[in-house]
């Protein structure tokens, strides 16, 4: 049937999760229906917020795939329902799902005020919590000792097992200089408040956990740029912090088995080797950088050609070195051989076409490659034979 609604204005839908997060399961009517989207009288379904993905679960038999508002309204995205403005069925919102957001969210809070109080300048950007994932980003690094200790921070509210409340303030209550909250992002005159005992307090409309004990544990599990200067901290809770945790810590013992480390000296041996690597790559480099120096060109048709192969991962002296062969009007064929192959091919002759040239060549070998006319640069893959395309580059040349 066609879409069929009520009047908005002023909220209609009677939020069940807002009283009681562990109801999820309940009865329905179906007030309004739009295609695939159905809206309840009322509705345990959490439509998000907060950083917290949606509930999903099943409406008189059929997939809830997706809850969300419109307006002052939720709707539930329900494919193939045959609902009609009327119908009452059974709901069920998936618990399994829905009770790990739940201590997924409630330990966002906990981490948040434990990296908080390691370093009282730090600012949250965004947060994610779902199934696939739980982070935190943050407008700032953080040493990785510091979010050790606040780790060990958060794991010792959960097992102090605190409550957690929620209750409803006015923004102009003068408390409310006390809570963690940004103002100009909440237009309501009441705000909801999660209390995590004598913890943390913050402005939240997500859905928590009951005391800080279901959590289990928490566990930050890695920390990675999200740009701009900004960290993701990634973290996982319950059994699945204690797997985590565990399966690293059995990695970390292998690396210290192979390097033939103690344990407690681990971080000094990585530090030296890291030293010794930079050490060696910046050898291989001048190394390299000597060489092409003393390269003989090639005289294809009257042309001077500098053409080799290169064992390197790092091709910037090669780059370099074809940058300065260009200056001078001579035609440059590097094939960079590493984890990939890198080929640069410059030419200060206009009869060379660099763009073309490399394109074509290549093509042959299943690689792509571009630029400009007298500078270009393309990538293949390891297996393919570097001899193989440095001829075929010098053939190109030729003709």
């Amino acid at each position: 049937m066609g879409a069929v609604f009520r009047e908005t204005g002023v909220k209609m839908t009677d939020e069940i999760f807002r009283n009681d997060g562990y109801v999820f399961e309940f009865e329905g009517e179906v007030m309004s229906v739009d295609g695939e989207w159905v809206e309840l009288g009322g509705t345990a379904f959490y439509p998000g917020g907060g950083g917290q993905v949606c509930d999903t679960g099943t409406m008189g038999g059929f997939p809830v795939t997706e809850v969300t508002y419109r307006g002052d309204n939720i709707f539930h995205k329900v494919p193939g329902h045959p609902f009609v403005v009327g119908d009452r069925m059974w709901c069920s919102v998936d618990w399994d799902r829905r009770y790990d957001l739940m201590m997924g969210h409630t330990a966002e809070h906990i981490l948040f005020n434990a990296l908080h109080r390691q370093d009282p300048d730090i600012n949250i950007v965004k947060i994610y919590i779902g199934t696939d994932s739980k982070y935190v980003v943050v407008d700032r690094d953080m040493d990785l000792d510091k979010i050790g200790e606040a780790v060990k921070f958060a794991n010792t509210v959960i097992d102090d097992n605190h409550p957690v409340i929620k209750s409803v303030m006015s923004r102009d209550d003068p408390e409310i200089e006390n809570i963690r909250i940004k103002l100009d992002r909440i237009e309501e005159d009441e705000i909801t408040v999660v209390e995590i005992g004598d913890v943390d307090i913050a402005a939240c409309s997500g859905i928590h956990v009951m005391e800080t004990s279901e959590i289990g544990a928490i566990f930050v599990d890695r920390k990675v740029s999200a740009g701009k200067g900004q960290f993701a901290i990634h973290f996982r809770i319950g059994e699945d912090a204690r797997k985590a945790s565990m399966d690293l810590a059995n990695t970390c013992l292998r690396i210290i088995e192979d390097l033939g480390s103690k344990p407690e000296d681990i971080v000094k041996t990585v530090a030296n080797m890291k030293a010794e690597l930079e050490m060696c790559r910046k050898q291989l480099k001048d190394t390299l950088t000597a060489s092409l120096k003393n390269l003989a060109p090639m005289d294809i048709n009257g042309k001077r050609v500098f053409a080799a192969v290169l064992n390197t991962n790092d091709k910037t002296p090669a780059v370099d070195a074809a940058e300065v062969h260009r200056k001078d009007g001579d035609i440059t064929a590097f094939v960079c051989k590493g984890q990939n192959i890198s080929v640069i091919l410059s030419s200060g002759d206009e009869s060379i076409d660099c763009k073309t040239v490399i394109s074509e060549v290549l093509a042959q070998f299943g690689g792509r490659g571009g630029g400009k006319k007298d500078f270009a640069q393309g990538g293949l893959a390891a297996t393919v034979d570097a001899d193989d395309v440095l001829k075929a580059l010098i053939d190109r040349i030729s003709s």
